[in-house]
């Protein structure tokens, strides 16, 4: 993409109601004004918080959201460029109940309060193959307890990725601490009982595994 297409969409991005991009500052002085008020805020309503960690294009926040028009949706990535398009397909379809956040994964526990969020999905991140990289695997110990955090007691947590490692990675995590399993599927298209909201709702970067014919694995699970 280009500068100049970037930059355009940074500024399309500030005049969108539904896109918040509070500063790094913002967030680590603990005064975030929508910490802990998304749904009276945001959403003006009391329907259950759902986030997408890493939410690239949006599709799948947007997917959701369209799914299930009584829950509130957040797409939370650092790249405003690509959540553009999430976030201007979201308004041109009357889609209110989907919202983005452009900050760090890491700063999640300053954007959200505690006990405030029902489910997360994280879709399709970038494993981390590589040992020294293990601290950025957004299902390694220190990321699931920032999750904790925020989740409610009984909150779900959702792992879709064409990555084995990162299927088997976070599935030998999750029964080390002894973590609930609700369900696992290391390939969702070709083996029965996938749940609709996996198989129906499909990225651009989802799309081209499957034309590679790469397996699409799910976890879904609870942290508390």
């Amino acid at each position: 993409m280009g500068s100049k297409n970037k930059l355009k969409r940074f500024k399309e991005n500030e005049t969108f109601d539904n896109v918040f991009q509070p500063t790094r500052d913002e967030l680590t002085s603990g005064n975030y004004s929508l910490k802990g008020k998304w749904r009276e805020k945001v959403f003006k309503n009391e329907n259950p918080l759902v986030l997408e960690l890493g939410c690239g294009k949006g599709e799948y926040t947007v997917g959701l959201a369209k799914r299930y028009p009584n829950k509130n949706f957040v797409g939370i990535d650092i790249k405003g460029a690509r959540f553009w398009r999430g976030a201007k397909t979201a308004i041109e379809e009357d889609i209110d109940n989907a919202a983005f956040v452009r900050t760090q994964i890491e700063l999640i526990e300053y954007v959200f309060d505690a006990n405030e969020v029902d489910e997360i999905w994280i879709t399709f991140p970038d494993p981390q193959i590589k040992y020294k990289r293990t601290k950025h695997r957004l299902t390694n110990f220190q990321f699931l307890e920032r999750y904790k955090k925020i989740l409610k007691p009984e909150g779900l947590m959702h792992l879709k990725t064409d990555s084995e490692f990162m299927h088997g990675y976070t599935l030998g995590l999750l029964h080390g601490l002894g973590y609930e399993v609700l369900y696992a599927n290391h390939n969702v298209y070709k083996l029965e009982g996938s749940p609709e909201e996996v198989t129906q709702i499909q990225t651009f970067y989802e799309n081209q595994y499957l034309e590679k014919d790469k397996a699409i694995t799910y976890i879904r699970f609870k942290i508390n």
